[in-house]
């Protein structure tokens, strides 16, 4: 199974964009995708740094928010023994 990040666009020069997801930087290619992204836009990133997915910001806001509480319970269990 693959679970895909939303990623913020930054930039887009020549087929590529560097994004940003949790603080981490990445360049990846566009060449995948059918329509134009612009920086401000969210996409999902498959393994091999190919973006596949131009998805709306508040689905990509909701879904960060969803996995960044997902990642804060994981963190507390782990702090008090017990499985994620």
């Amino acid at each position: 199974m693959c679970l895909a990040a939303p990623s913020l666009v930054l930039e887009v020069h020549d087929g590529l964009a560097l994004t940003e997801c949790f603080g981490q930087q990445r360049q990846v290619s566009l060449m995948l995708l059918d329509e134009a992204v612009a920086v401000g836009d969210y996409v999902l990133i498959q393994a091999g740094g190919f973006a596949f997915e131009r998805i709306e910001p508040e689905r990509a806001r909701e879904a960060l928010a969803l996995m960044e509480k997902l990642m804060a319970e994981g963190a507390d269990a782990r702090q008090w023994g017990t499985p994620a």
